[in-house]
């Protein structure tokens, strides 16, 4: 994914949410207080799953011109993973979009965080947005096992001798 970002366009979240819920205003902090997270939840949502995830990742998210917007890009397992999240039960369209053209956004498997139960329907996983905090997609630890130097070129030794004798 980082080959792939683009360094001049980016999104910008608030980690503290209660820094966040100051910047929207007096009147959205009332309502807040009231139990009306209103058009800001998911906002609120969104900035919390960026707090979980960079934790772990580096964030990315995709957007095309279309429209078309997916939350955040994980690596999980060496696959590119979509994490959406929403503030109740909304449709995901740009997630199912990717999910259907596997071959041309190379998405196989998503995640969706929102006012669900726990769930699977074929590549995508539905979790509630109280689990965030669960996901645990710490990068792959790539170990590398030390190589013999004298055995690798005796084995190239032994292959150019070969291509020789075959000349």
């Amino acid at each position: 994914m980082e080959g792939n970002a683009i360094e001049s366009t980016f999104k910008v979240y608030i980690t503290d949410i209660g820094l966040l819920v100051t910047m929207l205003g007096g009147s959205t902090r009332n309502d807040i207080m009231q139990g009306n997270l209103g058009g800001f939840k998911g906002t609120i949502y969104e900035n919390l799953m960026a707090d979980t995830l960079k934790k772990e990742q580096r964030l990315y998210y995709y957007r095309k011109e279309s429209g078309m917007e997916l939350d955040f890009l994980v690596n999980y397992k060496g696959e590119c993973v979509p994490v959406e999240v929403k503030a109740k039960t909304a449709k995901a369209k740009s997630l199912s979009t990717a999910l259907k053209h596997p071959d041309k956004y190379r998405v196989h498997h998503a995640i969706k965080f929102g006012d669900f139960n726990i769930g699977r329907e074929g590549p995508l996983l539905t979790l509630p947005n109280y689990m965030q905090f669960l996901l645990d997609l710490k990068p792959e630890e790539i170990v590398l096992e030390p190589l013999d130097v004298d055995a690798v070129n005796a084995m190239a030794k032994e292959m150019l001798n070969k291509n020789e004798q075959m000349s």
